[in-house]
């Protein structure tokens, strides 16, 4: 090894393809329901809101799919990114483990979100697609569509999390710089943002809420706009493999490959894009790595949720889907201050924990920020919070290595930078944060708000 720690691959190494863990999915895909119907959704529904090429995607049995150049020619801007081994880390931890992690902070935006925001945009610009809408909570999704349709001379209307949009105000800047216009969710501009509002002038907002905003801004425009979302959706995982399948190779370059992966998880995209192309390789080649996903106490829809079928927005206008999920009425604690704060999770991730090919795990927001601190201390790297989510398991592994003796091989996401977070990191150190564990009780009362889905097959 020779203690080196950084793992960079040129230009010429930049992946071609997406991996689509469709080709290997070990249990058969459950079907995707209209809201309206609860039948199975037709593409002529779906292409209200998504581009034709985006919805064969979704649907596609293909192993791999093609990027094409003027994506991947956008991606050479930040791609291939980093991998490091966190040398100082292991020091500091004391561990026999070795840790390496992929950073996905070096994109122009400073996270992982412009690997599907740039394939998004181009769709949609190739079919015709004059406008886009969207949700996002911390800004990060935002930040990266925003750029991207920039690229692309699209117009974009953002739904930011109205709780964000006051504590990030850096992220609304970035995206009005790129030409977008951003709305504090609820907002007036829509029936359902106008209807929250005059239940709960002061509703602190939710992904739930801004998704279903940006759904009927969409759905309403007549085929003026289309819906780009930043996770959940199988195109969206796809689009993020880029960062598993560069992680391989890098892999290769240290001539070692991991034990375990660990990625924190919100709705899914950027744990499945550095873990689906090592699952492929379990699946495929017999490896046994240990595949774990992370998500905050406070928003623990795969470790307390349901699995279950469940609108993906919080009026019921999205599709139906089966995942797990904590009731689509949720609202996150306003105390929680680390993001992943979706009501589900990706279906294909939610499956694939329910079949057992991947681990879940919650922790607590101040174990979460500690292991944030302890890694920039080491690192140089302030994380973002969803990030530092994956940290705290990356470090729990690596002391268990201690306790035992083992030198395991541990690789994580780090799929962003925490810049813009300095508030959450400002009230961590203030002794403002607390831990929240999301209450089972109102998990129950939100499964009582379920659609009614008749019985499959």
């Amino acid at each position: 090894m020779n203690g080196q720690h950084k793992f960079l691959l040129d230009e010429s190494q930049l992946p071609k393809a997406w991996y689509n863990i469709n080709a290997d999915m070990p249990v058969p895909p459950q079907p995707v329901l209209h809201p309206g119907t609860m039948q199975p959704v037709t593409p002529d529904f779906l292409s209200v809101l998504f581009p034709m090429s985006l919805i064969m995607q979704e649907m596609s049995p293909e192993r791999w799919i093609e990027i094409p150049e003027p994506v991947r020619d956008i991606y050479k801007l930040w791609r291939p990114t980093p991998m490091y081994r966190a040398l100082r880390l292991e020091k500091a931890l004391d561990t026999p483990a070795h840790i390496y992690y992929k950073y996905e902070g070096v994109s122009p935006v400073g996270s992982h979100k412009p690997n599907t925001a740039v394939a998004q945009a181009y769709y949609n610009k190739e079919a015709g697609t004059k406008a886009l809408t969207t949700e996002t909570g911390a800004g990060q999704w935002g930040s990266a569509l925003a750029m991207a349709c920039n690229f692309f001379d699209m117009a974009l209307e953002v739904y930011m999390v109205k709780v964000s949009y006051f504590q990030k105000p850096y992220r609304r800047i970035i995206m009005e710089n790129f030409g977008a216009r951003v709305f504090a969710s609820p907002s007036s501009n829509t029936h359902y943002g106008s209807e929250i509002l005059a239940e709960d002038p002061d509703s602190p907002g939710s992904l739930g809420i801004a998704i279903s905003e940006a759904v009927e801004a969409a759905a309403s425009s007549g085929g003026a706009k289309k819906y780009s979302l930043g996770s959940v959706l199988g195109h969206v995982l796809m689009h993020q493999t880029v960062v598993g399948i560069e992680s391989l190779q890098q892999m290769e370059m240290a001539g070692e490959y991991p034990d375990m992966v660990i990625g924190c998880a919100g709705g899914g995209s950027n744990f499945a894009g550095f873990a689906y192309p090592f699952l492929h390789q379990n699946f495929t080649a017999g490896k046994k790595t240990k595949i774990i996903a992370v998500e905050p106490a406070s928003c623990p829809s795969m470790t307390k949720g349901q699995y279950t079928f469940d609108y993906g927005d919080t009026a019921a206008m999205a599709p139906i889907v089966k995942m797990y999920t904590l009731g689509h009425t949720f609202v996150p604690p306003g105390i929680h201050a680390g993001g992943l704060r979706y009501h589900g999770m990706a279906p294909s991730v939610s499956a694939l924990v329910n079949h057992g090919d991947i681990e879940a795990r919650a922790v607590g927001q101040l174990a979460t920020f500690d292991a944030a601190v302890r890694f920039s201390k080491a690192e140089g790297i302030i994380p973002a919070p969803e990030s530092a989510h994956a940290i705290r398991v990356a470090i729990d592994e690596a002391l268990a290595c201690k306790q035992s003796g083992e030198r395991k091989v541990i690789a994580f996401n780090l799929s962003g930078h925490g810049h813009f977070d300095m508030t959450a990191y400002e009230a961590y150190h203030q002794g403002k944060l607390q831990d929240y564990d999301y209450p089972a009780e109102l998990v129950m009362e939100a499964m009582s708000h379920l659609p009614k889905v008749p019985a499959m097959g």
